[in-house]
């Protein structure tokens, strides 16, 4: 164990010489280069076979993955380990799922008018036994170099899949229509005759509560609901995808902010569309991607 580890040290560090980590660990120099000079025991050889494997799956998880994911993505691929021994090697190996420090929120939501606000049917029940039963919409803000751009988000229930968005420089009410209109488009709700038995939840900010954005959701059958005033536990799901958007996406980039509008649409898009929709593994949903998930109950 002791000359595994200075292999494993010897090229990570200048400050350590092969020399000074034999005589701290106090093993010769002549025994390490003998260790290394023999073919690896197959327990040794499997270790690296599995750190291969472990780093693969990182990586393809963009390195926000722990070892309850990585185990599974193994699991998938036939590769038989405990969830310790993953645990072991990604420590051993300093990986780790990225964790950012929070930036100062901006304020999105509004609430202080005169339109009427829907009950709260949801009441804090994120289940669903079918996909568009419940669909949560919420907006959140996007930190560029070029001034600030808000993303209005609509999430199904059942599979955690973001069915439609919208990304753009103001918080009009056209931002949360043209969301949810896209979720419309392509999901269908009540098979394109009205989603009669969807609960569309969200805040009580105007966006939601003007008469545009009730209409669309009435010429559509689905039934409006809304949290109760500043808790935002009653939107608690849409809340923690917006919060994996920003530690996954926004707060990696330089200073937790994109460089230019464009690129923030532009990797929003691929986070959303290819990422978190098609690939990001979910615990709630038994670590598969919400596509995934979807396909598997057809």
């Amino acid at each position: 164990m002791k000359f595994a580890w200075i292999h494993q040290h010897r090229d990570q560090s200048s400050d350590w010489t092969v020399d000074t980590m034999c005589n701290t660990l106090e093993v010769s120099r002549s025994g390490y280069y003998a260790w290394i000079g023999r073919a690896p025991s197959p327990q040794a050889q499997r270790r690296v076979e599995l750190l291969e494997a472990i780093r693969a799956d990182y990586e393809l998880g963009r390195c926000n993955y722990g070892s309850p994911r990585i185990h599974k993505a193994l699991a998938e691929r036939g590769i038989e380990v405990c969830v310790n021994t993953v645990a072991k090697l990604m420590k051993q190996a300093d990986l780790h799922a990225k964790c950012c420090k929070r930036f100062r929120a901006c304020r999105t939501t509004d609430s202080r008018h005169d339109y009427r606000p829907a009950d709260n049917l949801v009441d804090q029940d994120f289940t669903a036994d079918a996909p568009d039963q419940k669909w949560l919409c919420d907006i959140t803000y996007v930190q560029t170099e070029q001034g600030t751009l808000y993303l209005a988000s609509v999430l199904d229930v059942y599979s955690r899949k973001i069915v439609g968005w919208q990304i753009a420089d103001h918080l009009r009410a056209e931002l949360c229509v043209e969301a949810l209109s896209m979720a419309i488009r392509a999901r269908m709700p009540g098979g394109g005759g009205g989603g009669a038995s969807l609960i569309h939840h969200s805040d009580r900010g105007v966006q939601y509560a003007c008469d545009a954005y009730q209409q669309l959701l009435k010429d559509n059958q689905i039934v409006c609901s809304m949290s109760r005033r500043g808790n935002c536990y009653d939107n608690a799901m849409m809340e923690s995808f917006h919060s994996s958007y920003k530690r996954e996406l926004v707060y990696q980039q330089p200073g937790g902010r994109f460089a230019t509008q464009q690129e923030a649409r532009r990797m929003t898009f691929e986070y959303i569309e290819v990422f978190y929709n098609r690939q990001r593994r979910h615990s709630a949903i038994g670590y598969v991607s919400p596509d995934a998930f979807e396909a598997s109950r057809n």
